[in-house]
């Protein structure tokens, strides 16, 4: 990491987060699916954040990934890329969210086709609706959905905080490389007793 300061800077907190909760369906936490992730830790450290975010009123929002039929087209350039997407039907058990995370009727579960949970998405509408400046991301994949949210949050003007061991993917080396881009150009890796202390 350069020590001139062209990286890395730090950025300040923000005053009203909401926690995004990116793809933690059973595509990628049951270990029948094809995309599955190793993400019981993830799962139960999200379980921990969704708690503290309850009690404290910090908006809420789940992703997921699922297709309808006719949205297969739309979404063919990344399913040729990835094409265990091509299970997630936007019905289907592995469209769902994990019954050990339960969204509450307040917490809306938006669907998305792409990686980034904004994209294509009334998220940033939401958060904003919400008065929120920042974002506190947890889920799957590290990588992945949870890096390009982070990309994309921090490119709709929130501060960003990624929750180390509230994500999970299926290899170490891309997850610990996705965090170190992270925190060197698009936010703050933080750990589970630093994001909404209770």
């Amino acid at each position: 990491m350069p020590a001139d300061g062209a990286l890395s800077g730090h950025q300040r907190p923000g005053h009203r987060p909401g926690l995004v909760v990116v793809d933690l369906s059973y595509g990628f936490t049951d270990p029948e699916s094809p995309l599955h992730c190793e993400a019981d830790a993830a799962v139960e450290a999200t379980a921990t954040l969704l708690s503290r975010a309850r009690q404290q009123g910090v908006p809420r929002v789940f992703t997921t990934i699922g297709y309808r039929p006719e949205e297969f087209a739309a979404a063919r350039t990344f399913i040729e890329k990835v094409p265990g997407l091509a299970a997630l039907t936007a019905d289907g058990h592995w469209a769902r969210i994990d019954g050990r995370l339960a969204p509450q009727p307040d917490e809306p579960v938006l669907r998305k086709l792409f990686a980034s949970a904004f994209f294509g998405t009334p998220l940033a509408e939401i958060l904003t609706g919400h008065g929120c400046d920042s974002v506190v991301l947890c889920g799957a994949s590290t990588s992945g959905c949870v890096r390009a949210t982070a990309v994309d949050a921090m490119q709709h003007g929130f501060r960003v905080s990624v929750v180390r061991e509230a994500v999970a993917d299926r290899w170490a080396g891309p997850a610990e490389a996705a965090l170190f881009d992270i925190e060197a150009k698009y936010g703050h890796v933080v750990p589970l007793a630093d994001a909404l202390p209770a």
